[in-house]
């Protein structure tokens, strides 16, 4: 078990190795879409890159991820074999979003053997999440 503190030491250097290792400009919350972000997550249970859907009136919500649903298909066969689509997803502080993500499971940040898999399988799946959004804004947008 680690402090606050101690995990706060951890996660940053995790994520300063990352940007060290992978040092990409990453799209993340410059999407030009302002409900529409790009995701890292890693905790102490599960690595995440997500395409978030973050506005709190429901009607922008589900227009968006209409969008992403009729999309679906071509994000799985071309980009991302495994992402997954939630309308309603929760995040750990309680707020309601919808989520387009890839996920590990079973890794934690505070074990560091984990790091290397979980920044190859962050940088490769953020990549394609990138070159989906982009090669789709135009009409995720309109």
């Amino acid at each position: 078990m680690f402090s606050q503190e101690e995990s706060k030491k951890i996660r940053q250097e995790f994520w300063t190795s990352f940007g060290k290792e992978y040092p990409h400009k990453w799209l993340l919350y410059n999407t030009k879409i302002k409900e529409i972000q790009l995701k890292f997550t890693f905790d102490r249970k599960v690595a995440q890159v997500s395409l978030d859907i973050i506005d709190q009136d429901e009607m922008i919500r589900a227009y968006y991820f209409e969008k992403l649903q009729s999309l679906l298909t071509v994000l799985k066969e071309e980009y991302l074999p495994v992402a997954q689509l939630e309308k309603d997803y929760q995040l750990p502080e309680g707020k309601m979003i919808s989520r387009l993500y890839v996920e590990k499971d079973r890794v934690s940040i505070h074990n560091k053997k984990d790091w290397p898999e979980v920044k190859k399988f962050l940088a490769e799946n953020m990549f394609k999440l990138e070159e989906f959004f982009e090669d789709f804004k135009d009409y995720i947008k309109d």
